[in-house]
C-alpha cells in the first residue's frame, strides 16, 4: 500500500514539475523611473519565451520581447513636443526558482536592442517575482533595467500577466 501511495505522489509531483515547462506569452505595463522619468510617461511590453523544467524547483529558458515607452506629452502644465518614444527588443536567458508551488523568483538577463533613432540599446536584466494563479496563468511584478551605451539607464517598475502553453507530451 505504501508503494502505491508513493507512486501516486510521484505522479502528481511530476505533473507539477512539467506544468511550468512550455511556451510563454504575456504582457506587462510599467512606470519608468530615474533617467527617463521625465521623458517617458509609461511603458507597455510583450513577452515571449520558452522554459525548460530542470527539476521540481528550477526552470531555465530563453525569452524575447518588445518594450515601448510612450513619450511624455505634459510637463508642469506645459505641452511638450518632440520627445521620442523609446523602443527595445530584449533577447535574454531566463531562470526561475520555485520555492513553493505557486511562487517563483527569477531573472531575465541579456541584451536589449534599441529600435528607435539614436537608441543603441544595452545590457538588459529584469528580476521577476511571480505568483501562479492557475495551472497556466501567472501575475508578476518586475524591475527592468537596460544599461545603455551613453551612460543612461532605462529603469521601470512593472506589473504583468503571463500565460503558459504547455508541451504536448509524446509517449
Amino acid at each position: 500500500m505504501k508503494k502505491i501511495v508513493f507512486a501516486i505522489s510521484l505522479l502528481f509531483l511530476g505533473m507539477g514539475v512539467h506544468a511550468q515547462e512550455g511556451f510563454k506569452i504575456g504582457f506587462h505595463g510599467g512606470l519608468p523611473i530615474d533617467d527617463f522619468n521625465d521623458a517617458v510617461s509609461l511603458s507597455l511590453a510583450l513577452d515571449t519565451g520558452y522554459m525548460f523544467a530542470l527539476g521540481e524547483v528550477v526552470d531555465l529558458g530563453v525569452s524575447a520581447g518588445f518594450i515601448h515607452g510612450f513619450a511624455e506629452t505634459f510637463d508642469s502644465q506645459l505641452l511638450v513636443e518632440g520627445l521620442p518614444d523609446m523602443q527595445f527588443v530584449p533577447l535574454a536567458a531566463s531562470v526561475r526558482i520555485w520555492p513553493s508551488n505557486s511562487l517563483s523568483i527569477g531573472i531575465d538577463a541579456g541584451q536589449a536592442v534599441g529600435i528607435n533613432e539614436d537608441n543603441e540599446g544595452g545590457l538588459y536584466y529584469r528580476p521577476i517575482l511571480g505568483y501562479l494563479m492557475g495551472a497556466f496563468t501567472e501575475v508578476n511584478i518586475s524591475y527592468t533595467t537596460i544599461k545603455m551605451d551613453n551612460e543612461l539607464s532605462w529603469n521601470s517598475v512593472n506589473f504583468g500577466l503571463l500565460f503558459t502553453i504547455p508541451n504536448k507530451k509524446r509517449l
